[in-house]
């Protein structure tokens, strides 16, 4: 079955529906498309549905192929097609033939189409290839350069974003919050003019090293200038191939970078970690530094209430034997001791009784006599006082004698 699909899809393909049609005799035209006929009847549903399947299959294939010549017929400039005839390649000269019979082709039946080798082909797709590679890496460096710039805008944005955040903070604590008069509770004009004043001062200075800045920039703009210039006159001048080298060794240098960040963003976790675990253990020391001192502190004041319980130990011993003695000396004079008899007690205690009375009697006694005696002295003051007022040179005369 399959080599009868094949024999039908080449005569099919020889009626003039194929690249090998010659159409130059309407007998062999007709005598084809008889056996063509006959073949038609001799074969199964099956048969004619896989040769479908293949025409259609090489149809796609064919459809690929004139869109690929069609994009390379447009890209080739037709001014440049005839000075560049003699000195292509027999593709490219196949290709412009081409280009040029389509138009017979079409003009009648009978007209033989041409058909490209494989090494046309090839070139072709090569070339297109080629091309679709560059206008991709075209396109990926015109999008690296929008997302570098969408890169540039949006921090530029964070920024600004960041300065006006600390702004307004500043604007709150110093003038909002600060410059407040606690009398009236209004805003101080001369702090909000002077806090003014400094801002436009510090954007000035920010401005002027701006300016310092982009003025080096500008000098060393032209003279990297100056040096391509002298590269290029020198016949230094780097070529597409250089530019493509060095982006490659640019993307090892950058993957080596990456790794190299990798790495350092590992020993920076390692080392955040061990600066926690170490900042654990300092703490960790410091409690156990400070339960040490208080342990050595509690320890010398327990040494000293140690010392003071001895000495006080000693002190107790010393009272101890001393009242020991003493309880012995009392327990000696407890058995020598004789109880008097009662009535010498009664007799005693009425002697105390009596003396107790003549005592607080002449206490009585003296206490009327120092009344007497001061009163005594009293008239006797009075007395020498009316002596003196009355005849002052007697008393002088005693004094003298005196």
């Amino acid at each position: 079955q399959h080599y009868k699909s094949i024999t039908f899809i080449e005569a099919m393909t020889s009626t003039g529906e194929g690249p090998s049609a010659t159409g130059s005799s309407s007998i062999s035209a007709n005598t084809s498309q008889i056996s063509l006929a006959d073949q038609f009847a001799r074969s199964t549903e099956e048969e004619i549905q896989f040769a479908l399947d293949e025409i259609r299959n090489e149809n796609d294939k064919l459809e690929k192929e004139t869109g690929i010549l069609t994009k390379y017929l447009k890209r080739v400039d037709p001014k440049d097609i005839q000075t560049q005839i003699k000195e292509a390649s027999p593709v490219q000269q196949d290709v412009v033939r081409v280009h040029k019979r389509r138009s017979r082709s079409r003009t009648g039946s009978t007209e033989r189409l041409l058909k490209l080798t494989t090494e046309q082909k090839c070139d072709i797709a090569q070339r297109e290839h080629d091309e679709l590679r560059e206008e991709i890496n075209k396109f990926k460096h015109e999008t690296e350069k929008i997302l570098d710039t969408y890169r540039a805008t949006r921090e530029e944005a964070e920024i600004r974003l960041a300065e006006m955040k600390k702004s307004s903070y500043e604007f709150n604590r110093d003038i909002v919050l600060g410059a407040k008069n606690l009398r009236t509770g209004r805003v101080v004009a001369e702090r909000v003019t002077r806090y003014f004043e400094d801002k436009m001062r510090s954007r000035k200075a920010l401005i002027e090293k701006l300016r310092l800045k982009n003025s080096t920039l500008k000098v060393q703009k032209k003279k990297l200038q100056l040096q391509l210039k002298q590269k290029e006159e020198m016949g230094e001048v780097l070529h597409e191939v250089d530019f493509k080298q060095l982006r490659i060794e640019n993307n090892q240098y950058l993957e080596k970078i990456d790794e190299r960040n990798q790495e350092l963003l590992k020993l920076k976790h390692s080392s955040g970690n061990t600066l926690q675990v170490l900042n654990t253990y300092k703490k960790k020391l410091n409690n156990l530094t400070m339960e040490s001192n208080r342990l050595k502190l509690e320890i010398s004041q327990r040494n000293e209430l140690l010392t003071k319980i001895d000495k006080e130990t000693e002190l107790v011993e010393k009272e101890r034997e001393k009242a020991e003695s003493i309880n012995a000396n009392l327990r000696r004079q407890l058995q020598d001791y004789i109880v008097p008899e009662v009535l010498d007690y009664v007799q005693v205690r009425a002697d105390l009784y009596e003396l107790t009375k003549t005592m607080k009697t002449w206490e009585r006694k003296v206490d009327i006599a120092q009344m007497e005696l001061q009163k005594y002295q009293k008239q006797w003051l009075m007395m020498r006082e009316h002596n003196r007022t009355v005849n002052p040179w007697a008393t002088m005369e005693q004094h003298a004698a005196l």
